[in-house]
C-alpha cells in the first residue's frame, strides 16, 4: 500500500513538474510513468562506444544502467560480455542498487562468472561469456554495469538495437562510432524513422522514450520491425587475416579462401570408401542421399573450440577421425565427401531458427549463426541440415527454411532463398474408425500422415519412451475424459518424407446423456479448441510464417439402439487467410462420416485485418466443438 502510494506521488511530480532528474539518478521509483506499461524492465541508460584504432584493433565501452520489475526483466539486464581469442576484457563490474538507489551489492571483474556458451549448432562455438549470477529478495532494482573490450577481429561489429526485446522500456540509449582510420566504414538503419530516433552524427545515434513493445499473437519476427542499425568496414582483419568487404561476392569470396580453402582434405582410405559406396549411384542426387547417410552415421555433432573467431571449421580430417564436429565442421566434412564424389555443393551461412530471419542481401557483412550445405539443382537447392543425425535427407522445414542466405562458391558469396514449403505441403491427414458402445464411450483407431512443416513432430515421438508418447496424446487430447491409450505404432517413412502414427485408444464414457438422448462432438481428435487473443487496440501487423492444410475423416459406428435426431448442415467458409469445410453424413447401417479440412494460408496481413482473421478462426473454433443429437429407442 504505502509502495503504491509512494509510486503514484513519484509519478504526478514526473507529470506535471518541469525540473529534469539528473542522468546519475536512477532510484527504481523515478522514470517517465508511460514508460512503466507493458515493461518488465526499463533501459535507463545504456551509452555504447566504439572507437576503431585500426584494421585490426577496436575497442567497445558500454556503460549499460536497467531497472528490473520482476523475475521476467532479469534476461533484459544483459550484463554480460561475450569472449573469445580474438578479444581481451579490459574493464568489468556491475553494482546493484535497491529502489531507492542505494548500493547493495558490487560485483568486480573477478566475481563474474566464466561460462561456455557453445551449443554445438550454432557458429559462435569457441565464443565464452563473462556474467554475474545474483538472486534478489525484492523488485524493483536496478543494474549498472560497465564493460570495455578490445577486439583485433573487426569484422565482426555489432548491430545496434536501441531496444532489443518485447516488454523493455527504454529511457535512453546511444552508440557512437569513432572510426580513426581511413578505411570506409558503411551503415544501414532499418526503422529509425518509425521510433523516437535521433541521427546526431555520422555513426552517432540516440533514443529517448521508447515504449515497451508488447509481444501479440502471430506478431512477425521482432528484427523484422524493430530499430536497428548495422556496421561493417570495407576492409577489416579477422585474427590476423585481412579481408575485403565491398559486397557479397567478395566477402564470399574472402571466406572461401581463408575460412575454407585447406580444411577440406580427407583421407586416401575415406574417398575410396565414399567412391566404392555410390559407385553404382546413377546419379548426383543418389549419391549425395549415400554421402549424407553416410555422415550422419558416423559423425554427431557437438561443441568444438577452433577457428577464426568462431568462423573457420575444423578440418574435415579430423572430424572423420574423431567421428564429431559442430555446424561448421560436420557442413565442412560432408561437403568433402561430396567434392570426393563429384557432387557439387556450397557451404551455407544462414540465421537458424523458427522465426524467419534473413541474411540482408543489400548489407554486406558478418551475419548468420548457423552454418548448412547447399547442393543445386537446377535452379533451386537442396538444404542438408548435417548437425541432425536423423532428419531426412533435405528437409530443412521449421529451422532453416524460406529465408535469404549466404552460400559460399570458390568464386564468391551468392544469396539464395531456402526452400519454402506450401501450404498443401504441410500436410496432415488423419482417419479413423470409431465404435460407439451402448454406455457412450467408444474404442477408435486413428491413422495420421504427416508431412512438410508438421512431419517435424517425428524428433518428438521418436526420441521419447512409450510411457511418454501416451502422455503427449493424453495431452493432445486432453478434452476426452478417461482416455486410455492402448497401443502406438510409429512409421518414419524417410524417402517420403512422411510420419505415420496409428493409434488404437478407448474411452469408457464420451457422450453426455440428457434423458433419451445422446450429445455427441462428432469431431473427436482434430479441433481448434481456441481463437487467437482478442486485442482492442491492435499494435503490430501480424504474418502467419508457414501455411497448412488438415483433412480430418472419421468413421463413426453408432450401437443398434442409438438412431440420429438432429445433424448440422454443411459449413463452407473460404477468404483470404484460408478455408473451411465440415460435414457429417449418415450412411447405411447405423453409420455416420464425419469430415472436415482446414486451410490456413500462409501471409502477411495488416494489424487493420486481424479482426477479421480472429473472426475466421472464432468460426473455425465454433463448428469444430459442435455437437449432434441421437436418440435412444429403448432406455
Amino acid at each position: 500500500m504505502l509502495f503504491n502510494q509512494l509510486f503514484k506521488s513519484i509519478s504526478l511530480i514526473l507529470l506535471f513538474s518541469t525540473t529534469s532528474f539528473s542522468q546519475d539518478n536512477f532510484q527504481s521509483l523515478i522514470f517517465n510513468p508511460e514508460l512503466k506499461k507493458n515493461a518488465d524492465a526499463i533501459v535507463r541508460s545504456s551509452n555504447l562506444n566504439y572507437t576503431i584504432e585500426a584494421r585490426d584493433k577496436i575497442v567497445i565501452t558500454e556503460k549499460r544502467i536497467v531497472t528490473v520489475f520482476n523475475k521476467s526483466g532479469e534476461k533484459h539486464i544483459q550484463a554480460v560480455v561475450y569472449y573469445d581469442q580474438s578479444k581481451t576484457i579490459k574493464k568489468l563490474e556491475a553494482v546493484i542498487l535497491n529502489s531507492f538507489g542505494k548500493e547493495i551489492k558490487k560485483i568486480k571483474k573477478r566475481d563474474f562468472l566464466d561460462v561456455s556458451v557453445a551449443d554445438g549448432v550454432s557458429i559462435f562455438n569457441d565464443t565464452r561469456a563473462k556474467y554475474f549470477d545474483y538472486t534478489t529478495s525484492s523488485y524493483p532494482y536496478t543494474v549498472v554495469f560497465e564493460s570495455e573490450v578490445v577486439s583485433n577481429n573487426t569484422a565482426f561489429i555489432p548491430q545496434w538495437f536501441p531496444v532489443s526485446n518485447y516488454y523493455l522500456s527504454v529511457e535512453h540509449a546511444s552508440i557512437s562510432i569513432d572510426n580513426q582510420t581511413d578505411i570506409q566504414l558503411d551503415f544501414k538503419e532499418k526503422n529509425i524513422k518509425n521510433y523516437e530516433i535521433t541521427k546526431l552524427a555520422d555513426f552517432n545515434y540516440e533514443a529517448n522514450n521508447l515504449k515497451a513493445i508488447k509481444k501479440e499473437a502471430y506478431s512477425p519476427s521482432f528484427y523484422q520491425f524493430a530499430p536497428s542499425v548495422k556496421f561493417a568496414l570495407k576492409q577489416f582483419s579477422m585474427l590476423g587475416v585481412d579481408g575485403e568487404n565491398n559486397n557479397w561476392n567478395e566477402f564470399g569470396k574472402w571466406m572461401s579462401d581463408e575460412l575454407i580453402s585447406g580444411t577440406e582434405v580427407l583421407p586416401e582410405s575415406v574417398i575410396s570408401q565414399i567412391k566404392s559406396l555410390t559407385k553404382e549411384a546413377k546419379t548426383d542426387l543418389e549419391k549425395a542421399k549415400i554421402v549424407y547417410n553416410f555422415m550422419q552415421n558416423k559423425t554427431r555433432y557437438i561443441s568444438v573450440q577452433i577457428g577464426i573467431g568462431g568462423w573457420k571449421p575444423m578440418l574435415a580430417s579430423d572430424v572423420d577421425r574423431l567421428g564429431y564436429g559442430d555446424c561448421k565442421g560436420l557442413s565442412n566434412y560432408t561437403k568433402a565427401l561430396l567434392d570426393a564424389v563429384g557432387v557439387t555443393s556450397y557451404y551455407t551461412i544462414v540465421y537458424g531458427g523458427h522465426d524467419l530471419r534473413d541474411i540482408d542481401q543489400g548489407f554486406s557483412s558478418l551475419q548468420g549463426n548457423h552454418a548448412i550445405l547447399s547442393i543445386p539443382k537446377g535452379d533451386q537447392f537442396i538444404t542438408l541440415e548435417c548437425t541432425n543425425q536423423t532428419v531426412p535427407f533435405g528437409y530443412n522445414a521449421n529451422f532453416t527454411d524460406d529465408r535469404d542466405v549466404l552460400i559460399v562458391t570458390p568464386s564468391g558469396g551468392k544469396i539464395i532463398h531456402t526452400k519454402v514449403y506450401s501450404t498443401l505441403e504441410n500436410s496432415q491427414i488423419s482417419n479413423a474408425k470409431i465404435i460407439l458402445d451402448s454406455l457412450g464411450g467408444f474404442k477408435a483407431n486413428l491413422n495420421i500422415h504427416s508431412k512438410g512443416t508438421q512431419y517435424d513432430k517425428y524428433r518428438r515421438f521418436e526420441v521419447q519412451t512409450d510411457k511418454e508418447n501416451k502422455l503427449s496424446y493424453k495431452n493432445k487430447f486432453s478434452d476426452i475424459n478417461s482416455l486410455e491409450i492402448n497401443k502406438i505404432k510409429f512409421e518414419n517413412d524417410k524417402d517420403q518424407v512422411v510420419f505415420k502414427e496409428s493409434v488404437d485408444l478407448s474411452v469408457d464414457k464420451y457422450v453426455t446423456k440428457a434423458g433419451g438422448r445422446w450429445i455427441l462432438q462428432p469431431n473427436v481428435f482434430n479441433k481448434f479448441k481456441s481463437a487467437p487473443p482478442r486485442y482492442t487496440n491492435r499494435n503490430l501487423d501480424f504474418e502467419i510464417d508457414r501455411g497448412f492444410i488438415d483433412e480430418d475423416e472419421y468413421k463413426l459406428i453408432l450401437p443398434s439402439n442409438i438412431s440420429v435426431e438432429a445433424l448440422q448442415d454443411e459449413v463452407n467458409i473460404k477468404n483470404k487467410f484460408g478455408e473451411y469445410h465440415f460435414s457429417i453424413t449418415k450412411l447405411d447401417g447405423n453409420q455416420l462420416v464425419f469430415k472436415r479440412k482446414v486451410i490456413i494460408n500462409k501471409g502477411q496481413f495488416l494489424k487493420e485485418e486481424y479482426k477479421a482473421f480472429r473472426k475466421f478462426r472464432l468460426a473455425i473454433s465454433k463448428h469444430d466443438n459442435s455437437k449432434i443429437i441421437l436418440k435412444t429407442t429403448n432406455n
